[in-house]
């Protein structure tokens, strides 16, 4: 069996961090985010973000985590409170985000994505959190049916975003994290 885990992000991290997301959505969202959007973000940048993201977090109920698979980072996920809830969404003060869960396509199918979920849910309930949501794109299937696999469901939200060359429409999916095993 290969030697996989799920670990906190380090610092040392977050470069390859920013190399998968860059290389990640450069494959796997060719067709949903403009090619300019996609062109603009570079690694360089992405890293920083996470650098600062892993070292500064706003609370300790921010994390960054990583899947490896033996000595290589393969995909990461990111957490933290959800700050753009609606009015009458439940459980506000105990609902988390998941901002982001990649992993990157040559090392897909090999159960880290569903490891990162798992790890994701884990740090969630040990900061105290109920309820989870995520926005998706609207045109990213695979992320879609991942979740939906695990237990999570559309409530019905939808977002547009100006991405500067065009509109992306964003999906929200949500659930209890006191089912989810």
């Amino acid at each position: 069996m290969a030697d996989v885990s799920v670990r906190p992000a380090r610092p040392d991290d977050a470069a390859e961090i920013g190399r998968i997301q860059v290389e990640t959505w450069r494959s796997a969202y060719a067709e949903i985010l403009p090619s300019a959007v996609l062109d603009g973000v570079t690694v360089d940048d992405a890293a920083a973000t996470w650098g600062a993201a892993i070292s500064e977090p706003p609370d300790r109920r921010h994390h960054v985590l990583v899947a490896q698979e033996q000595d290589w980072r393969v995909g990461f996920a990111a957490l933290g409170p959800a700050d753009d809830l609606e009015t009458d969404d439940p459980e506000p003060a105990t609902t988390v985000a998941l901002a982001v869960i990649l992993v990157e396509p040559r090392w897909g199918r090999r159960g880290h994505g569903s490891r990162l979920l798992a790890a994701v849910v884990d740090h969630a309930r040990g900061d105290g959190m109920t309820r989870a949501v995520a926005w998706i794109p609207e045109g990213d299937a695979v992320s879609r049916e991942f979740l939906i696999s695990a237990g999570w469901a559309p409530d019905g939200l939808v977002r547009a975003l100006d991405t500067g060359a065009s509109e992306l429409r964003e999906i929200r999916l949500h659930t209890s994290l006191q089912g989810l095993g």
